[in-house]
């Protein structure tokens, strides 16, 4: 059984997809998942390679850093209270 996942494109690539769907004529939500399997299946699993994914999401270390104050600041959410 596969497990659901949201992701947000930005305007662009948003976009893109649907442009790519309309010329394929399949729904963006299948075509994406048919992008994002063929690109996790090829992605390199290095360190490095990871290291460069991570850093080119746009704010995720100050997301990072900010969910790390909030959990030593008791600003956060026990899992087991979800």
């Amino acid at each position: 059984m596969g497990k659901r996942y949201n992701i947000l494109l930005d305007e662009e690539h948003s976009a893109r997809l649907e442009a790519l769907a309309a010329r394929a004529h399949v729904q963006a939500g299948t075509l994406a998942r048919s992008l994002l399997s063929t690109a996790i299946d090829e992605a390199d699993p290095s360190p490095a390679m990871i290291t460069d994914i991570l850093n080119a999401i746009p704010g995720a270390f100050q997301r990072h850093q900010e969910g790390r104050s909030d959990a030593r600041e008791g600003r956060t959410i026990p899992l087991e209270d979800l």
